[in-house]
């Protein structure tokens, strides 16, 4: 399963609770060799003046299931500095 950009996909928080998202990106880092998603909530105020909050995660596709993904937290700062270069220039490139 590869994500699309628009698709929806359903991730759960700490407590188990189930939120659904809007993909907006999903790219790989050479550095890292690691996949990465950035995600909306789908229910978020359409309101352009309204700061829209980005999510990242890195993710596999699980092996036994295609249609199911691991979604990971990104830890450490090291990768959060490329993760956040590569999101910029993703941004920048689509608002041209």
């Amino acid at each position: 399963m590869s994500l699309e950009k628009e698709e929806r996909i359903i991730i759960p928080d700490e407590n188990g609770e189930e939120h659904l998202y809007e993909v907006l990106f999903t790219f790989d880092l050479s550095q890292t060799e690691e996949t990465y998603v950035s995600v909306v909530p789908a229910e978020q105020n359409e309101d352009e003046d309204e700061e829209v909050e980005v999510f990242t995660f890195r993710y596999e596709e699980k092996a036994n299931d295609e249609d199911e993904l691991a979604i990971y937290h990104i830890e450490s700062d090291e990768e959060w500095e490329l993760v956040d270069e590569k999101l910029r220039t993703l941004i920048n490139e689509e608002s041209i």
